[in-house]
């Protein structure tokens, strides 16, 4: 009970004590009152969470101030009474600061930790930026290497409030005080007054320290406020940083986007030398390959091409082309009123793409379908390239014409335009244009898995049209036929009976089956109509025709758009039925080729054409580079003697022979002089010009024709032929050659001083040959005119003619003559001839004056050769006498002089010659060679025609098959992946 009572006190001094607080209205909870009247409070109190000590236990009171035990309290009976009213100012205002300091400690070590978190989050956001950081600037990479945001901002936050020394003053003084307190309660243990005392000693100390504590605080206040500022820099820092950063992520991005456009289009122009990465190609294009090899394969072995496409037949002018426009989205064939203008089959291979564009096979171009000035050039290429096809003397070509078109939206397949079908044949056109078209519609129908697009023209009657019998006979029951009615406006507004034209869709009115059945409208038939004209006009004219609304067609029948749609399901369903088949069959021709190829050539490698003809390239310009190794000894020695050889009759006929008829040495020499000039002047230099290019084609046929050994390949011989033939039309002299040479020529005849006696005799020995060569032949001309002699008729069994007879009885008269005047002149008089004649005739000999002239030519020259030869044998000691001039000498040597001249001019020909030929001429005809190769290279045609025979053909067979099935493989391949 006295327990119940001194709680009862204590309420009563509370009580009491609220009542008489100043500034407090109200009842205050027990958080809210004065230290002191706190820490009185019993344990009974609802807000006072302490747990109630067991009996005879004293409890423990403890201080929000410190959060420490105060000392054991044992309160003493008190009197209900007046209480003193005490200022506890300095106790509040202490309590405040040390509330300040928890709240600033919690607030700064939390901020830090948040601010370091935060910025890790930034970082790990941020992209990595090591493979660009020549973009970001040196300043941005020294502010993130030389400052650690969040260690720095969080040890920047705690030393700018410096809280370690807020935190250590009080913290210390609060222990010094509870010991004190537990020190002190040996003497204060006894009456509640001891405990009003204590109380207030720990108030006068806190007091000080609060004193203490709001001095620092005003110190700490200031650098706190300052670091804040710090911290706000480095803020600032971090988010400028943060802007530059992805400043630079946008740039990079837009690089990254420029880069992949860029290299999207150096793929698309196949930049030599460099290498870069593949573009996806797309499952049409992989297909349309694999059908452009197939269409310059040679069907050998049985094997054939029956890969699906969609061929586009109709008669001529019933809008196939239009239709083909209509499904490719884009007007891009030539176009005429009237006239054939499909002269050769157009492979188009639609195929989705971002960009509206057309290209050929064999060109990188791209044409823009969007541009009406890329369409025009895109119809005159087509235009060009077709009658480029078409031969001579003809109309329409079989030759393919290989085109892709990509588009947004387009469906994917490949279709064959064909010329139209025509029933007669007009003028101008070729007499076999009409069989020429039917059997390259029937080329490419007679294809079992071949779609066939039939194009009728709706605006006509049906029994004109001849493209429905030829489609029935090659597909009879329909399976792979789509019928397709063009010009239903016109024929809606034409036709009396619009049933006819349901009866034509149903199949009802032509003798032919069909898959599907169509009507279509493609335009007014104005060429300047755009595709989306067209398609706005035919989806207005469905819209209000009757045909629809009487149900005579149903919806899914018309419009280019659901045509084009049937087609592609229908193209590639064929393809997916038959593509496989068609792989096997071309690995069984494979391993056929393969095995033929071992069992004929198994020593071999397997080169097609293409191959071939490099090889045999290669070898050509090793032999004409072999040409310029040829030493100039041996072109020296060659060059004089072709020359010579061309030369010397000249010479002898025309120089020697006239300046020997002279009486004395002047005349001799002066005659030659002349002769020489007006020889130089106008036959010498072109005459070894001559014999220079003959000697180099020469030269150049060994060397090209010269068998190589066990290395030789005469498979190569027509090629190597051709080209020599080609580079040597090609080639043409030098003009200033001849200028130069006539100078040198004219200089080099002119000298007559022989310096030693070994020129001397060379001179005499070149003489002795020419002599010598000369009267061989000689000797022969004049046995072939008088016919065997004795010995070779009693030896061989030979007899005279009679005109032979002849020719011996006037040769024996003249020799007579010669004989008695051995210094007869070259000529004979008129008397001297009627003499000969006169004694033939006597003798029963008819002769005729040309007959004795012609005689007369070869004895004489006999004579005189050998009379030049016998005074060549005087003169070999007569070097002593020229070098005197011959004074007071009866020998006159002035006709090796001559050929001195002679021989020493063609040594000096042939030098210059030969440094035409080295320096000039064989690099002239080396890039002639490499003009020509590079031109048979570009032609197809002349390979073939000059690289023939079985092992070509298999090889090049080899190559295509290989090649057909490599890419049949892959495109099976994506065509499963794409299932």
């Amino acid at each position: 009970m006295w327990r119940l009572r001194r709680a009862a006190v204590a309420c009563e001094v509370c009580q009491s004590l609220v009542k008489h607080s100043s500034g407090i209205k109200g009842s205050l909870p027990l958080q809210k009152l004065h230290l002191v009247s706190r820490s009185i409070y019993h344990s009974h109190h609802p807000t006072l969470k302490l747990q109630r000590p067991q009996l005879r236990t004293s409890f423990q009171q403890f201080s929000s101030l410190t959060n420490l035990p105060l000392r054991k309290l044992k309160f003493s009976p008190i009197k209900y009474g007046y209480q003193p009213r005490r200022n506890f100012w300095p106790a509040r205002l202490a309590t405040r600061l040390l509330k300040l300091r928890y709240l600033i400690l919690g607030s700064a070590v939390g901020g830090g930790y948040t601010a370091k978190k935060t910025f890790d989050q930034w970082k790990d956001m941020i992209p990595d930026l090591s493979e660009y950081k020549w973009i970001v600037p040196d300043i941005v990479w020294e502010i993130d290497e030389y400052i650690d945001f969040g260690h720095k901002l969080v040890s920047e936050v705690i030393g700018a409030s410096d809280l370690l020394l807020l935190l250590g003053s009080p913290g210390e003084t609060a222990f010094r005080a509870t010991d004190h307190g537990s020190e002190s309660d040996k003497h204060f243990r006894k009456g509640l007054l001891g405990e009003l005392i204590l109380l207030q000693q720990q108030i006068q100390e806190h007091e000080e320290e609060a004193r203490r504590a709001a001095g620092q605080y005003s110190t700490s206040y200031a650098q706190q406020k300052r670091k804040v500022s710090d911290k706000e820099k480095i803020d600032q820092l971090q988010e400028e940083l943060l802007h530059t950063q992805l400043k630079y992520q946008r740039i990079l991005e837009r690089l990254e986007k420029e880069n992949k456009e860029l290299r999207k289009l150096v793929l698309q122009k196949d930049d030599k030398g460099i290498h870069h990465r593949k573009l996806k190609k797309s499952l049409i294009d992989m297909y349309s390959e694999v059908l452009d090899v197939l269409s310059d394969y040679d069907a050998s072995y049985n094997t054939q091409d029956h890969l699906p496409r969609v061929v586009v037949v109709g008669d001529q002018s019933a809008g196939k082309t239009s239709v083909l426009e209509m499904i490719a989205q884009a007007r891009i064939f030539p176009r005429g009123s009237g006239e054939m203008m499909t002269r050769s089959p157009v492979k188009v291979t639609l195929s989705e793409g971002p960009h509206h564009v057309a290209l050929f096979k064999d060109s990188s171009r791209e044409f823009d379908l969007t541009k009406e000035e890329d369409l025009a050039a895109l119809r005159h290429e087509i235009e060009l390239r077709m009658r480029k096809n078409v031969k001579e003397g003809c109309t329409v070509s079989p030759e393919t014409i290989s085109l892709n078109v990509k588009g947004p939206g387009l469906q994917r397949m490949v279709l064959v335009d064909l010329p139209g079908v025509i029933n007669t044949v007009t003028s101008g056109m070729a007499p076999d244009t009409k069989e020429t078209i039917f059997s390259i519609s029937k080329a490419y129908m007679q294809n079992p898995n071949a779609i066939i697009l039939c194009i009728q023209d709706g605006s006509v009657d049906a029994e004109r049209s001849i493209v429905t019998d030829l489609v029935s006979q090659m597909d009879p029951h329909g399976r792979r036929t789509i019928f397709v009615l063009t010009k239903v406006d016109l024929a809606e507004k034409n036709v009396a009976s619009p049933s006819r034209i349901q009866q034509i869709i149903e199949g009802k009115l032509f003798p032919m089956k069909a898959l599907g059945y169509f009507a279509v409208v493609t335009g007014k038939g104005n060429s300047s109509e755009s595709i989306e004209a067209i398609r706005e006009y035919e989806e207005e004219f469905f819209q209000n025709s009757k045909l629809l609304k009487t149900s005579m067609l149903k919806a899914h029948q018309v419009t280019t758009r659901n045509l084009s749609l049937a087609v592609s399901d229908c193209f590639w369903k064929m393809v997916r039925e038959s593509v496989e088949q068609q792989a096997d069959s071309f690995k069984a021709t494979r391993f056929n080729l393969e095995t033929e190829w071992k069992n004929n050539y198994p020593r071999l490698r397997e080169l097609d054409r293409n191959e071939l003809f490099e090889k045999a390239k290669n070898e050509i310009l090793d032999e004409v580079i072999s040409l310029s190794q040829v030493t100039p000894k041996h072109w020296e020695e060659i060059l004089q003697q072709s020359l010579w050889e061309r030369v010397s009759t000249h010479v002898i006929e025309n120089i020697y022979l006239p300046a020997a008829q002279t009486m004395n040495s002047g005349t001799f020499n002066t005659t030659v002089d002349i002769k020489l000039k007006q020889w130089t002047d106008k036959q010498l230099p072109n005459k070894a010009v001559e014999v220079a290019w003959e000697t180099l084609q020469e030269e150049f046929s060994r060397f090209m024709t010269e068998p190589k050994g066990k290395e030789h390949d005469d498979i190569f011989d027509k090629l190597k032929e051709a080209v020599k033939e080609e580079s040597i039309k090609r080639h043409k002299w030098n003009d200033f050659a001849e200028d130069s040479l006539r100078v040198i020529q004219h200089n080099a005849l002119e000298d007559r001083s022989i310096s030693d006696k070994q020129q001397w005799d060379a001179a005499i020995y070149f003489m002795e040959e020419a002599l010598q060569a000369r009267l061989k032949d000689t000797e022969n001309a004049i046995e072939n005119m008088v016919g065997p002699d004795w010995k070779k008729r009693w030896l061989y069994w030979k007899n005279r003619t009679q005109e032979q007879c002849v020719h011996n009885e006037t040769k024996n008269e003249l020799e007579k003559m010669l004989k008695c005047n051995e210094e007869h002149p070259a000529y004979l008089a008129s008397d001297e001839i009627t003499t000969v004649r006169k004694n033939l005739e006597s003798r029963g000999v008819e002769v005729d004056p040309s007959l004795i002239k012609d005689t007369w030519h070869q004895v004489y020259r006999r004579h005189f050769l050998k009379t030049a030869l016998n005074h060549c044998n005087l003169c070999r000691r007569g070097f002593y006498y020229y070098q005197r001039h011959f004074v007071d000498s009866e020998l006159e040597c002035n006709d090796v002089v001559l050929f001195w001249r002679i021989q020493r001019m063609l040594a000096i020909t042939a030098n210059t010659l030969r440094q035409q030929l080295t320096n000039t001429e064989v690099r002239r005809l080396e890039k002639n060679v490499k003009e020509v190769l590079e031109d048979f290279a570009e032609d197809g045609e002349k390979k073939i025609k000059l690289l023939t025979g079985k092992r070509v053909q298999l090889a090049e067979d080899l190559k295509k098959v290989r090649e057909i099935q490599e890419k049949l493989d892959a495109f099976i391949e994506a065509l499963h992946q794409e299932k």
